[in-house]
C-alpha cells in the first residue's frame, strides 16, 4: 500500500515539474513588429510599379479586403517602388482628363494628354496552387470563397483550420513581358500567437486603407506575414536592377514615313546599305549621331536613316 502511494505522489510530483515549466514565447506584438522591420527599405527607387489585382478573387471566402491594398502598403512602407494608381484613382482621374478634353476645366489646371507616369513593373498577388490533400484539409487548385461542407474550410492554399497560408508574387516587366521575378511566402499560426488588434502599431495609419480585416482576424494576420515573406525576397531579386528599366528594355520599333536608304555612316554621303520602302518597320539600335539614328532592318542589315523620315511604330 504505502509503495502505492509513493509511486502515485512520485509520478504527482513529475507531472506537476512539468506543469510549472514556463514556455517562452513573444506575444503578438513582438511578433508582428519583428516581421514588419524586416520590410526592406531600399535606398533607391528600383522602378515604377502598379499593384494588379488577381482575377481569382480568393478573399472572398475568407472575409478579407483585396490583397491589392495589403501590397500597396507594404511597397510605400518599403519606399523601393515608385507606387502608380491604376485602379478606382485611375478611374477618377481619366474622368477628370476626359473633362479636360471637352474643355469643361479651367483655364490654367494643366490636365492634359502625355502627363501619366508609365509603369515598368505590374506586381501581381496570389496563392500558391497545391494538389493533392496531404493536410486533411488542403484542396488543391485556386477556388474563390469558402468550400462548403465541414470545418476547416479552406481557399487553396489558406488553411483556416491549421492557419497557415501560402502565397505567391509574380513582378511582369511591362516593356518586355517578362516575369522578373516570382517568390514563395509562407504564415503560420507559430509565426503571430494569434492575439488579435495588436502589432500594428507601426501601420495604424492604414487602417483606413482596406486592410483592417487583416489586422483583426487570424487568419489575415497569417496572409500579412506570407506576403511580408515573398515581398522581402521579391525585393532581393530585384536589387541589382539599375533603377532604369526605360533604359534597359530594347528601343521601340519605328516605321519609315517615306521612302528612303539604309546608309553605312551617319551621312547624306554614307555609302548605301539598302533602299528603304515606306512603312517599312526598323529596330533602332540605341545609338545616334546628331539627326542620324542607327537602325537594323528584319533581316539583319544595320545601317543609318534620318530622324526626319522615322515614325513611331503604331
Amino acid at each position: 500500500m504505502r509503495l502505492a502511494q509513493s509511486i502515485v505522489m512520485m509520478a504527482s510530483a513529475a507531472v506537476a515539474s512539468v506543469a510549472v515549466t514556463p514556455v517562452s514565447a513573444a506575444s503578438i506584438d513582438q511578433k508582428t513588429a519583428q516581421q514588419q522591420a524586416e520590410i526592406p527599405n531600399c535606398t533607391h527607387k528600383i522602378g515604377t510599379l502598379a499593384v494588379r489585382e488577381p482575377e481569382n478573387r480568393w478573399w472572398d471566402g475568407l472575409g478579407l479586403e483585396s490583397p491589392e491594398a495589403l501590397l500597396k502598403v507594404f511597397v510605400m512602407k518599403s519606399g523601393c517602388f515608385t507606387l502608380l494608381d491604376r485602379g478606382k484613382g485611375f478611374e477618377m482621374a481619366q474622368q477628370e482628363r476626359a473633362l479636360a478634353a471637352g474643355g469643361d476645366l479651367q483655364g490654367g489646371s494643366n490636365v492634359g494628354k502625355g502627363q501619366v507616369k508609365a509603369a515598368d513593373y505590374i506586381l501581381v498577388p496570389d496563392i500558391v496552387s497545391k494538389n493533392g490533400n496531404s493536410g486533411g484539409t488542403n484542396i488543391g487548385g485556386l477556388l474563390g470563397g469558402f468550400i462548403g461542407g465541414g470545418a476547416g474550410a479552406l481557399v487553396s492554399s489558406i488553411n483556416i483550420s491549421s492557419k497557415t497560408a501560402d502565397v505567391v508574387l509574380t513582378i511582369t516587366n511591362v516593356r518586355t513581358s517578362e516575369q522578373q521575378a516570382m517568390e514563395e511566402g509562407h504564415g503560420s499560426k507559430t509565426d503571430v500567437g494569434f492575439g488579435f488588434g495588436g502589432g500594428w502599431g507601426g501601420w495604424g495609419g492604414f487602417g483606413g486603407a482596406g486592410i483592417s480585416n487583416y489586422q483583426n482576424t487570424a487568419i489575415g494576420q497569417v496572409v500579412v506575414l506570407a506576403y511580408i515573406e515573398a515581398y522581402t525576397k521579391l525585393v532581393g531579386d530585384l536589387g541589382g536592377l539599375s533603377g532604369n528599366a526605360a533604359a534597359e528594355a530594347p528601343q521601340q520599333t519605328v516605321t519609315l514615313s517615306r521612302p528612303g536608304v539604309l546608309r553605312a555612316s551617319a551621312s547624306e554621303k554614307g555609302k548605301v546599305v539598302r533602299k528603304l520602302d515606306a512603312g517599312m518597320m526598323l529596330y533602332p539600335t540605341g545609338n545616334s549621331d546628331g539627326v542620324w539614328r542607327e537602325v537594323s532592318d528584319e533581316v539583319g542589315n544595320k545601317g543609318w536613316v534620318s530622324n526626319a523620315s522615322l515614325s513611331l511604330a503604331k
